[in-house]
């Protein structure tokens, strides 16, 4: 059936028609549903800390580590989201399923805010008195549901991409550049969810009230499940060939259990049984990998069908040393993700204390992070438009590498953070000018304009460049794995941002709610902790750009043999 679409079948399980399955029409319902989930989780993300420190009555550092715990929680479960996926439910069912978990929780996270019982009584906190902190059963509550959004994030987040780009054929020129297209149009739907959320819902959630700007949040998911559903005649589905997780650690397993064996010296004696057009070179690296390969006595079940957890293909050996290879640059830009997590927490509460009115109109707090995406559409515009052409005709390149990308991001987040210390130390001189209690400075909350224009621009690069690396140097078979991969540096980014505020509340804090991180950041030093991650955020950079310098993907050694061990003989081919 030469009109059907590789490797994809229709929602009957029949091999999928081009001409009725696919394309840019159900690829549309995907992004519609990306953009409603960004609208809800960025919604709630970076106007949280000002209802948890406002209206909950919770510490500033206690309030910024819940919202990164939330957030790295979400981008953490994109793991078990994509293992889902790819062992049992398929990307179809796995957005749909967890799209609905999401609307529940944003629906309970709507009924929390409503309901008085669930919160502690109004209260403006004086030198001279301390507001009623929130009970364990209110933040209990508050906790199931923000961590019900979590789930939900995870496991939409980990597939919605994938799906989207299912609906295109790799093998057709045409599809092939529409693909191309539509992960350009995945980020800006990003964005402009995150534009929405930050302007039109924090907006309602000040001014109207939260329950109706988290009710929007669950109507909104609630449709776009609806609209999703209404395209399943429409895609095409993927079978899974399994989870690559489990394919890693069978490899290392097997490695493991073979340990003590000597590696033979012609690596054409290891086993393989991949067909020769899929195959990965052996490569002279992570030797210890190898063993997986050695075939001993034992390893192969009736006779012909090996034990995954004995013996491993080259091919199986050498896409998890491509794995290997990813981890020290995943390693080495975590932290750029500590100093985005400061611009929905620290810098929230900062615009809170800031003359933030345009005549008689109030900007909410949470709205700041719109100069945030505005840097990032910025970014991408004149990257697009001015950087890439330019550099194509010096170069001759069509513009910066992923590896150099990632280095702009990091050195953006730098200079960032370093804008952001020298913004605090002029915000903290005129509060013990006027006084520590002031309610509101006199001083522009636009001077933190530069701190979120930097690291959103940072972003810009960091995040397209993480994508375009993780995704085109790992193994075909893992795409959706090290989406995940990638994903998880927002996660630990996030987590290690609240080990530092514990650990610089508990080092510089006092009994009294001082240190750096005062409960009262007007009695803080937050530019020292701002200053402490541009310090960080260095020496960072240095080992990254070791770590850059010396990825290279290993080739293998021209003319070597490899010999396949098929059903217990065995017999010489070339690679």
């Amino acid at each position: 059936m030469s009109w059907a679409v590789a490797d994809a079948v229709d929602y009957k399980g029949s091999p999928a028609d081009p001409s009725k399955t696919g394309g840019w029409v159900p690829a549309a319902l995907v992004l519609g549903i990306e953009l409603c989930e960004r609208l809800s989780t960025m919604g709630i993300a970076v106007n949280l800390v000002t209802y948890l420190v406002g209206t909950m009555h919770l510490p500033s550092a206690t309030s910024a580590n819940i919202v990164t715990e939330f957030m790295g929680t979400s981008f953490l479960l994109c793991l078990l989201g994509g293992f889902l996926a790819d062992t049992f439910l398929g990307r179809y069912k796995t957005i749909a399923i967890f799209a609905a978990v999401q609307t529940l929780g944003t629906g309970m996270l709507a009924m929390v805010t409503k309901l008085r019982q669930l919160r502690p009584r109004p209260c403006k906190a004086t030198a001279t008195h301390t507001c009623e902190q929130a009970s364990g059963f209110q933040m209990g509550v508050l906790y199931i549901a923000l961590y019900l959004i979590a789930l939900g994030t995870g496991g939409l987040k980990s597939s919605v991409s994938g799906f989207g780009t299912d609906q295109f054929d790799e093998n057709d020129e045409k599809e092939k550049t529409q693909m191309a297209y539509f992960f350009s149009r995945f980020f800006f739907f990003i964005s402009l969810g995150t534009l929405m959320a930050v302007t039109v819902l924090v907006y309602i959630q000040d001014e109207i009230g939260r329950s109706v700007g988290y009710g929007i949040c669950s109507v909104t998911m609630f449709m776009a499940i609806i609209i999703f559903l209404a395209g399943t005649k429409r895609y095409r589905y993927k079978k899974s060939s399994g989870s690559p997780i489990v394919h890693i650690f069978q490899v290392i397993v097997a490695a493991i259990k073979k340990r003590k064996m000597d590696l033979p010296y012609n690596v054409g004696m290891l086993y393989e049984d991949t067909p020769e057009a899929s195959r990965i070179h052996h490569t002279e690296q992570f030797h210890f990998l190898d063993k997986a390969a050695i075939v001993a006595e034992g390893d192969f079940e009736a006779g012909s069908t090996p034990n995954p957890w004995k013996l491993c293909s080259v091919t199986s050996v050498e896409e998890v040393k491509m794995v290997a290879r990813l981890l020290p640059i995943w390693a080495t830009t975590i932290i750029f993700w500590t100093t985005y997590a400061q611009m929905i927490t620290f810098s929230v509460e900062q615009a809170t204390t800031m003359e933030r009115s345009i005549g008689r109109f109030q900007i909410p707090a949470g709205s700041l992070t719109v100069f945030f995406v505005s840097a990032i559409l910025i970014t991408l515009a004149v990257y697009d438009r001015l950087i890439m052409p330019l550099w194509k005709k010096w170069k001759g390149k069509p513009g910066f590498t992923n590896l150099q990308r990632m280095a702009i991001g990091l050195v953006l987040s730098i200079v960032g953070m370093a804008a952001a210390a020298l913004v605090e130390r002029k915000r903290l001189s005129v509060a013990r000018a006027v006084g520590l209690t002031t309610a509101t400075l006199p001083v522009s909350v636009f001077l933190l304009i530069p701190q979120f224009f930097l690291v959103g621009a940072g972003e810009a690069f960091i995040y397209t460049g993480q994508l375009d690396f993780f995704i085109t140097k790992s193994p075909k078979g893992m795409k959706t794995m090290s989406t995940g991969l990638f994903l998880t540096t927002l996660s630990l980014g996030f987590f290690v941002s609240s080990f530092l505020v514990a650990v610089v509340k508990k080092v510089t804090g006092s009994k009294g709610g001082g240190g750096w991180l005062a409960d009262n950041i007007n009695r803080g030093r937050l530019d020292l902790f701002y200053g402490l991650l541009a310090i960080l955020s260095i020496i960072n950079l240095v080992i990254y750009l070791i770590c850059a310098v010396g990825y290279k993907p290993k080739k293998p050694k021209a003319g070597i043999q490899m010999e396949t061990y098929v059903k217990g003989s065995s017999a010489e081919e070339k690679c």
